[in-house]
């Protein structure tokens, strides 16, 4: 049952760098892309392409880790990880890719919260 969690989690982390990349690499590409030629309804039609692969790893990583069908976890804590996930891919990907952002001692006290909020969420 562990490989499952183990799975989900690593799931979670693919389907959140391609969501990031949906969301917001369109802000750091937007000189490649040329929004002239693509215009927005272009490249909201290549968000969702990019979308689709989140998706194909999400919706397995759900699957697998719901106690529902198996896995060792709630919907509301699969909820919670996600979110957990969620950030820390951002953030990541934010500060090594994109160069937007400098981690500061704000984050790392929301990011202690969060994992506070995930253990809290996870208590019986």
């Amino acid at each position: 049952m562990a490989w499952r969690g183990l799975l989900t989690i690593v799931l979670l982390v693919i389907s959140n760098t391609f969501m990031t990349f949906a969301w917001y690499g369109h802000l750091r590409y937007s000189g490649r892309l040329e929004a002239g030629r693509f215009g927005i309804v272009g490249i909201v039609l290549l968000s969702w392409m990019i979308a689709l692969f989140e998706y194909a790893f999400m919706i397995p990583a759900n699957r697998i880790g719901y106690i529902g069908t198996g896995g060792p976890f709630t919907m509301v804590q699969l909820r919670a990880i996600q979110e957990a996930v969620s950030l820390t891919v951002f953030a990541v990907i934010a500060t090594t890719v994109f160069g937007t952002m400098r981690l500061q001692w704000n984050h790392l006290v929301g990011f202690v919260l969060l994992v506070a909020a995930v253990y809290f969420i996870f208590r019986t």
